[in-house]
């Protein structure tokens, strides 16, 4: 009787394990706003804060170089970053499944001497870098996903 008991939590445990949806270890720009916290490990950074805006929220996160605020619409979904610091952040990370098609346009953006700005579009993503150093700032967002009444440069 035991041993029947035991092979069927067994049985039950393994079909749990697979029948379960899997919850992406990153997910950023685009992804679910429960992103913010693999962000934060990532990064090795602290969460200050959420604010909460008119048809968005903003959530904070600070580490030692930058700090990083991922813009979330009422449906959940993180439709803007945008980031200020010593440093620019791991932006692989922030971009997610944009993460390729923003670093194959910025191959192909040619930079001007002298500007100390930057901006990469693509068909799906916007990526914006300017400042100079120890004061760095950014931004990236995804138009389609921008909710309606929420203006871009409110990403900042």
């Amino acid at each position: 009787m035991k041993r029947k008991l035991y092979t069927t939590f067994i049985i039950f445990a393994i079909l749990a394990a697979v029948l379960l949806p899997v919850r992406r270890v990153y997910a950023t720009l685009g992804e679910y706003g429960d992103s913010v916290e693999p962000d934060r490990k990532a990064l090795s950074a602290v969460k200050r804060g959420t604010q909460v805006y008119n048809g968005y929220t903003v959530e904070e996160i600070d580490s030692d170089a930058t700090t990083i605020r991922e813009y979330i619409s009422p449906a959940g979904i993180v439709f803007g970053i945008a980031w200020n610091g010593l440093i620019h952040p791991d932006l692989k990370q922030l971009l997610g499944s944009y993460s390729g098609e923003y670093e194959s346009a910025l191959r192909q953006t040619t930079r001007k001497h002298g500007v100390r700005s930057l901006q990469v579009k693509t068909d799906r993503v916007v990526v914006e870098k300017w400042g100079h150093m120890r004061n760095l700032k950014g931004r990236a967002y995804v138009p389609d996903l921008i909710p309606s009444g929420v203006g871009i440069d409110e990403i900042r």
